[in-house]
């Protein structure tokens, strides 16, 4: 057997250290050595940026033969060996990165795409585990996988090679930033405004202030495409245009509600486009006088027919709307480019009397200053001229046709913005000084000689227009809508470039808004709409989107009443800019490491200002309509954050989040604790929450929007399987709390031990000053019959807890908290029930399949039989399994589960305070009492006392808690606690600790020294004497307990403390059993002696 690892290869000079050999190994050692003189590995140059290089990474080979490369390189052709890394008695090939055998892959982009990415297959990267732990032998690996096992992927490369076979058949359109983007932006921007109102405008504003409401205006859509192109460029950007890229960056919650307006605006304004194209079809027919019916219902004819053939256009595809935009682009270049010719035709004298003088000086220092009439002023020109400046998002709003958004949706939008921007500022200025403002179109309206021109520009060039002073004219800018039409040098084609904007715009529109609401639909943000989301063809059209536009938009042109409506949808888009400008800013503040635009022209303090000047000028175009706008804004904002779609688009809104989070937890840290804020902070022993949910109901009662909860679960065993039972499990935990809206945490350890695992999370949990501050632990119901180690561990939990200076809680109801097997038995059953759905399933399918088939009726009662047959035996198991946990499924552990689930009746909770711990044995009823589920609940007070102070006792507690502000119903001075209690209960204590007792006092002293060394966790006779008083006292407790507290909704008792080393644990659990033993719910509770109560202000 030969490798190829020569001293040749090896020590060649000009080998690059970074770089990637294919090895290939066989028995016959001739053929190896004869592969390696004639097959060297690949090594890489750098790379070359200049234009003439046909790719971006140039690959270089040393002398000698590539096609093995080649064949390895090639998409979908691998070689064909039978792979593994490790097998040297089989021919394969290896893949050697850095000059060694290995299975951890290059950087390739394919592992960083999304599951449904449609530019390509993602592909899995091996796991952390994969590489880490030692690789298993005898690995069968598929054959022609090479790249795959080195690269550690899991798609197979002949799925990828199906998969992209399959995208080529279909033949997806694509379009360029051209064609895409700065052809539909400029159609759209360029309206019916710009050859019936600029004029008027210039007029009434003046050259000086006409340039600035166009530039104004120019601004607002600028920094809303600086904006945009940022956001564009910060990642892969779908369908969706304006929602995907408001959506993605500022979540479901604006996106959602912005996405629906959007998509509605540009539904309705097919309508306003169509009616503006009707409206002028329907002049020419009154100027020949060849109305069909009268005028608001030719406008219904036309435009109806109108919105079929633009909906039959976008319905034949992207690629039959493109060519249309483009012969609708040319014929409007050609309208613009005939005004400008006919500026410099010499002027006639029908022209001149409308007003018409060519280039003059003169006309141009008269129209540079404003001239406002009819009440107008400089806003509501603006507002008037403003809609004329939208459409900057055309080619966004198709981002899934466009081959390269990242790229296209920048450049487009940007030029398309410049380009549109010159021509209507040449426009204006052209207009305006040429065309006087007032001209009567009279040509016998000459100067006469010797009248006084009074600075009149069209009297010095010898036209009297001064009686348009005193009477309405019909020409000049202020007057004449078709001044452009007048001016141009072929008017028929002034009325073409009116017919393409209007249908340019329409269409883009009409195509615009079904691919808005698709991208809305399908991540189901509105569950109701789902239905939308259907595309068809091999452009994934939205034909149902299509259908639902053309509705709405007949639904417009029938009313044929635009006015009332038009300032809304100026306003829905003046809506989208200004989130596309807060997106862009709150991306940028929220400092997300994500946020890496490769757009790098845009500034976030900019894009706050676009967006407070979009919602300034909302309000300037019309302000009850901005008012509207908001309203449904905040509607759907509300109703989507009500619903909480399940999806995760890493948006702005977290990172700030989770910035603001981080901010707030550093704050606190530069802040000490004070008594006044305390509050329980709790680690809860759970396990998984699911299994113990009534442990962590109690404590959610008394931290829920108050204090830290955090749910734990220690793994133990074999540290691989538990690490990966953990690390599986914790998402789903997580969400198991968040879907039963418990405000908590999850946190997990793996550990030799439970005490060890404890241990950790006790000194480990938490994050500056949210850490916690009491332990909460159900109390072990089996520790008779536990093993040894359970129970020291158990109380080794305590004794940690005490050590760290932790409150303590104990907590014990009567069913216990394990649900385990309820939740397995309900587990089986609903798998059963699966099984049994699926299986009529396929009875229903089997049976539609034979009646199709025709299969004669012999075959098909046999087929019937079989699985009526399987059936019976699916039911007979369910009904076998029922009956089997019948026992097992233990209703009063359910109901006993979901106990602190329900809200408390009238009643109390008793509160034996017997030692001052510094307040938390109080404070945690107090909470409790403060919840809604717990309210009706009184406190009753019980505690120590002499039997002849008993009052003034009561007396002294009365004035602490009224000075704590502590409401309660009683107080209990309890004077006989270090009474001895009643044989029969003390012959029950004596019975319980009976088998862990040592006895050593019957034996000798050898017997009883080995016993001692074999057992020292049994109890002595001289431990039990020592604390045979506070025995006593535990015992004597419980019939206290019994006496007082039996109807009590909830027991809070101080705990009594074991000291470490000197009490055994076996002790200590008998103790905490005969404490709280037939009683109702009890919190055994011992804080860490530091106060959390003040009576100070």
């Amino acid at each position: 057997m030969s490798m190829n690892n020569s001293p040749n290869v090896f020590l060649d000079p000009n080998a690059n250290r970074f770089q990637v050999n294919i090895i290939n190994e066989s028995h016959n050692s001739n053929e190896a050595s004869q592969e390696d003189v004639e097959s060297e590995p690949p090594h890489y140059e750098e790379t070359s940026f200049t234009e003439e290089a046909h790719n971006r990474l140039r690959i270089s080979y040393r002398p000698g033969k590539r096609e093995l490369y080649d064949n390895f390189l090639q998409n979908g052709e691998k070689p064909e060996a039978s792979l593994h890394p490790c097998d040297t008695h089989n021919k394969m090939y290896y893949l050697q990165t850095f000059g060694h055998n290995t299975m951890d892959p290059v950087p390739k982009i394919d592992y960083y795409r999304n599951t449904g990415s449609v530019s390509g297959n993602k592909l899995n990267r091996p796991s952390l585990l994969e590489i880490h732990e030692q690789l298993a032998k005898n690995i069968a690996v598929s054959t022609g996988s090479v790249e795959r096992v080195a690269n550690g992927e899991s798609t197979a490369g002949e799925e990828t090679a199906a998969s992209k076979e399959e995208e080529k058949k279909t033949g997806f359109v694509k379009f360029g930033w051209v064609k895409g983007v700065l052809v539909r932006c400029m159609l759209n921007i360029w309206g019916v405004m710009l050859f019936i109102r600029l004029s008027w405008i210039v007029g009434q504003a003046g050259i000086g202030l006409g340039v600035i409401i166009i530039l104004l205006a120019t601004m607002v859509t600028s920094i809303t495409g600086l904006s945009t192109s940022a956001i564009a460029t910060n990642g892969f950007v779908r369908g969706g245009g304006a929602y995907y890229l408001i959506s993605r960056s500022l979540g479901p919650e604006f996106g959602g509600s912005i996405g629906l307006i959007f998509a509605f605006a540009n539904a309705v304004a097919v309508a306003m486009y169509v009616v503006g194209f009707a409206e002028t079809v329907v002049e020419l027919l009154k100027e020949s006088d060849t109305i069909m019916v009268d005028e608001s219902n030719d406008i219904r004819i036309i435009g109806t027919i109108t919105v079929v053939c633009l909906l039959g256009i976008s319905v034949a595809g992207m690629e039959w709307e493109a060519k249309a935009q483009v012969i609708l682009l040319i014929v409007l270049l050609i309208a613009i480019a005939n005004f400008f010719i006919g500026t410099v035709i010499p002027t006639n004298n029908e022209k001149k009397a409308r007003g018409f003088f060519n280039y003059q000086a003169s006309i141009f220092a008269e129209n540079f200053g404003p001239d406002f009439r009819s009440g107008e002023g400089f806003f509501s020109v603006f507002a008037i001229f403003f809609p004329a400046a939208t459409g900057i998002l055309a080619g966004a709003n198709i981002s899934g046709d466009l081959k390269d958004p990242q790229g296209a949706i920048p450049k487009g939008t940007m030029l398309a913005i410049l380009i549109t921007t010159v021509a209507y500022i040449g426009v204006a200025v052209c207009a305006a000084s040429c065309v006087v403002r007032d001209a009567t179109g009279n040509v016998n309206d000459t100067v006469i000689p010797g009248m006084s021109c009074n600075g009149s520009s069209a009297c010095n060039l010898g036209y009297d227009f001064s009686r348009c002073r005193s009477q309405p004219c019909d020409y000049g800018l202020m007057n004449n809508f078709q001044v452009m039409s007048m001016v141009s040098g072929f008017g028929p084609l002034i009325t073409a470039g009116i017919f393409s904007a209007t249908l340019s715009s329409a269409l883009a529109s009409l195509v615009s808004a079904p691919k808005v609401f698709q991208a809305l639909c399908k991540d189901n943000v509105y569950k109701g709409l789902h239905f939308f989301a259907k595309g068809y063809g091999k452009n994934n059209e939205p034909i149902r989107g299509y259908v639902l536009t053309f509705v709405i938009a007949m639904a417009f042109i029938l009313i044929a009443q635009l006015n009332t409506i038009a300032p809304i949808i100026s306003n829905f888009f003046l809506a989208s800019y200004a989130l596309i400008n807060f997106s862009c800013f709150h991306a940028s503040y929220a400092k997300s490491p994500g946020w890496r635009p490769a757009f790098r022209y845009y500034n976030m303090w900019i894009s706050l200002f676009g967006a407070l000047l979009c919602c300034g000028v909302m309000f300037v175009i019309n302000w009850w309509a901005a008012l509207i706008t908001y309203v449904i804004e905040l509607f759907l904002y509300i109703y989507v954050t009500y619903k909480k779609p399940e999806v995760n688009w890493g948006s702005s809104t977290q990172a700030l989040c989770y910035i603001k989070a981080l901010d707030s937890a550093l704050a606190l840290t530069t802040v000490e604790d004070h008594v006044k804020n305390f509050r329980p902070q709790c680690i809860v022993l759970t396990g998984a929450p699911m299994i113990r949910p009534a442990l962590l109901d109690i404590t959610h009662s008394f931290t829920k929007n108050n204090g830290l909860c955090i749910c734990c679960e220690v793994y133990t065993g074999p540290r691989k399987l538990c690490v990966k039972e953990m690390n599986s499990g914790m998402a789903k935990k997580q969400a198991w709390l968040t879907k039963n809206k418990r405000k908590a945490f999850y946190a997990a350890v793996a550990a030799d031990s439970f005490r060890d695992g404890v241990k950790s999370l006790l000194q480990a949990s938490g994050l500056g000053r949210m850490k916690p501050n009491t332990l909460v632990i159900g109390f072990k119901k089996d520790w008779r019959n536990a093993a040894v180690t359970q129970v020291e561990n158990y109380v080794g939990v305590i004794h940690d807890a005490f050590d760290f200076e932790l409150g303590t809680i104990i907590v014990r109801i009567g069913q216990g908290f394990d649900i385990s097997q309820v939740l397995q038995v309900q587990e089986e059953l609903e798998k059963l029930e699966q099984e049994r759905l699926a299986l009529e399933a396929t009875i229903k399918e089997n049976e539609f399949e034979e009646e199709k088939s025709g299969i004669c009726g012999f075959f098909r009662k046999a087929r019937k039989l079989n699985i009526t047959k399987h059936e019976a035996k699916n039911e007979s198991t369910i009904n076998t399994v029922q009956s089997m946990h019948v026992g097992e499924f233990n209703q009063k552990l359910l109901e006993a589960s979901t106990q602190f689930k329900k809200k408390q009746g009238k009643g109390t909770i008793d509160i034996w305070w017997l030692f001052d711990d510094g307040g938390l044995t109080i404070l945690i009823p107090y909470i409790l009492t403060i919840r809604k589920k717990w309210k009706n609940c009184k406190l009753r007070i019980f505690t120590g006392g002499k039997v002849n102070r008993i009052e003034e006792e009561k007396l002294v507690m009365a004035s602490l808690l009224s000075k704590f502000r502590i409401k309660f119903a009683d107080i209990n001075i309890i004077c006989d606690i270090n009474m001895k209690p009643n044989k029969e209960s003390w012959k029950f204590f004596e019975e319980m600790i009976e088998p862990y007792r040592l006895r050593e006092s019957c034996k000798d002293i050898t017997t009883a020294e080995k016993l001692k060394r074999e057992t020292p966790w049994k109890i002595t006779d001289a431990e039990l004497e020592a604390f045979k008083e506070k025995s006593y006292r535990q015992v004597r407790l419980n019939e206290l307990l019994q006496e007082h507290s039996r109807a009590a909704n909830l027991i809070v008792l101080s705990l009594p403390v074991a000291r470490k080393g000197v009490v055994s644990d076996y002790l200590y659990m008998a103790w905490l059993e005969i404490l709280s033993k037939n009683l109702p719910p009890i919190l055994m509770v011992r804080g860490n002696h530091k106060n959390v109560l003040t009576f100070y202000s």
